[in-house]
């Protein structure tokens, strides 16, 4: 095995990845909104023919750029998902993509630590990447973050080359067609973070940099209008095809996410830090120690990655919009970090101290009672519904999700794993670290094989059952009162259907017409006179029109 590591590192982190990430993507349905958003805008990309234009619903979506979608397109074409002759799931073929793009994280990253340290810090990094928690699932996600972080962070990384050598100014135009592909993946907020990225390494090298200031200053501009091309030019071609209005659009809902707390993700100051905190375990532990800029590393490549992780920190933190994916970008200098800590630790440069024994307690201890607490939950969901107010999640919990009882035994295992690692007798060696870390790995993929699903079962299983059931029939299906994209993507909703406000004023329909609600609807709607009651079930409302 080590021969076979030395020799072909890339075939193994390859193979690694693969292993990792592919196996269960398919083990639950896509997650309303934005799985299902981005699968179904690929979806209608192949239903239209059109590839130039992100829709949903048939109709211009204007808050995303197309690269990612394209990807699931093509995944979808090649995957035959909308045959009859399908090879895999749905699911599979929209999250194979994010699965492609974890495998190259983990090569590049191996190669950038092998550059600039070492072989083992190379692999050790790639090792740290993989065995944080939400770096892992969202590479076995439907979600755009993971290639818009990859983007930015080589376009980083080729800047820093251009730095270290100005004269070579093609890393420079590099930086620039990457940083220019991450906002063809998510928006200009790839040239955000890079340029900030960019400005505040001047700012504390500027002594260091001055006398190559001005050819700097050029490559930068250089960069940066060869990233605006990309995207302007997408959008030109948008706007000549359906007005400029929708440029208009899209940057009020850039202004708005930084702005305001849209769509309900108004979330405290601290809320990033915590995600990081827990998100990242256990390598956010491992490299607290390292991400000041007091700390003993001076090598350029270790200031940029601080000055990375804190741009993004802080930014991210002010903006008003907060997500768990926004601040992924800090993902890569965590595990950097962690890496190097591994790296000093294995060489005997490094000891472990208390603090981190507490820390990695502390956090894994909650980790684990998160991970069986979700199961025990779902035993006992008919005693805790009524003990909760609000009505539609006590029908949520009423869905008849088949529970084993050995499902909790996942976060005391954890558990008890931390306590042997960190407790027994004699001090915390690395290679107990690295069995922490690598039992992570293995947990998070149980994790996502077993329980997932089963917490999907109560969220969104039984409205996506009864689309389901319509595929291929003569009818109409809407949801009202609350938004979803489910009902275009499970039901195939085919183009030119009207839309659920036209169909509820409408007397007469030429084909049957179904009607989603929630039970906290508006009593407008569950009353309304055009529509039969069918059912409820699990805290949804089924109509017809009559």
């Amino acid at each position: 095995m080590i021969k076979f590591l030395q020799h072909r590192p890339y075939l193994f982190w390859t193979l690694v990845g693969a292993l990792v990430y592919i196996p269960f993507l398919g083990a639950s349905h896509l997650f309303d909104w934005d799985e299902i958003n981005f699968a179904e805008s690929a979806r209608e990309m192949l239903v239209s023919g059109d590839y130039l234009s992100v829709q949903i619903n048939f109709l211009p979506f204007w808050e995303k750029p197309p690269l990612f979608i394209w990807l699931q397109a093509l995944s979808f074409w090649l995957f035959s998902t909308y045959t009859d002759q399908a090879w895999v799931s749905m699911e599979f073929a929209a999250r194979f993509p994010n699965a492609l793009v974890g495998i190259a994280t983990l090569c590049t990253v191996y190669a950038i630590g092998k550059k600039y340290f070492s072989t083992t810090f190379g692999h050790l990094w790639a090792f740290a990447y993989l065995a944080a928690i939400t770096p892992h699932v969202y590479a076995s996600s439907g979600i755009i973050d993971p290639l818009f972080n990859l983007f930015i962070f080589l376009g980083i990384y080729f800047f820093a080359e251009f730095v270290a050598d100005s004269k070579q100014l093609k890393n420079a135009g590099i930086a620039g067609v990457l940083i220019g592909l991450g906002m063809l993946t998510k928006g200009p907020v790839a040239l955000l973070l890079w340029g900030l990225s960019l400005l505040v390494f001047g700012v504390l090298q500027f002594k260091n940099l001055k006398p190559q200031l001005g050819r700097l200053f050029f490559g930068a501009c250089l960069a940066g209008l060869i990233g605006c091309v990309f995207f302007v030019s997408w959008y030109g071609l948008i706007a000549m095809k359906f007005g400029f209005g929708i440029i208009e659009d899209f940057f009020a809902y850039q202004i708005r996410l930084l702005t305001t707390g849209d769509a309900g993700h108004g979330q405290p100051f601290y809320y990033h830090a915590l995600v990081l905190l827990f998100g990242c375990f256990p390598i956010s532990i491992l490299a607290m120690g390292r991400l000041g800029f007091a700390t003993r590393s001076k090598h350029p490549f270790s200031i940029w990655m601080r000055v990375l992780f804190w741009v993004v920190l802080i930014l991210f933190s002010l903006v008003k919009t907060k997500i768990v994916h926004y601040s992924s970008m800090c993902w890569l200098p965590l595990s950097f970090f962690a890496a190097q800590v591994l790296t000093d630790w294995k060489a005997g440069n490094w000891t472990w101290s208390r603090p981190y024994t507490i820390g990695m307690a502390v956090i894994g201890i909650l980790f684990g009672i998160i991970l069986s607490a979700v199961p025990f939950i779902g035993e006992h969901a008919f005693e805790f519904a009524p003990k909760i107010q609000d009505f539609f999640v006590q029908g949520n919990l009423q869905a008849p999700v088949a529970w084993s009882g050995w499902e909790k035994g996942l976060g005391f295992l954890f558990m008890g794993l931390i306590g042997v690692v960190l407790f027994r007798k004699g001090e915390v060696k690395p290679m107990s670290i690295f069995s922490l870390m690598t039992s992570g790995i293995l947990l998070i993929m149980a994790y996502m094989a077993i329980v997932v699903p089963k917490i999907e079962g109560y969220t969104q299983a039984t409205p996506i059952d009864f689309y389901v059931s319509k595929v291929g029939q003569n009818v109409y299906i809407e949801t009202v009162g609350f938004k979803s994209f489910a009902h275009l993507l499970y039901f195939q909703k085919p183009t030119g259907s009207p839309s659920a406000e036209t169909l509820l004023a409408a007397k007469q329909v030429d084909r049957p017409a179904f009607f989603v609600m929630k039970v906290d609807v508006e009593e407008k709607f569950k009353y309304h006179p055009n529509l039969i009651f069918i059912k409820e079930e699990n805290g949804f409302l089924f109509y017809k029109h009559r």
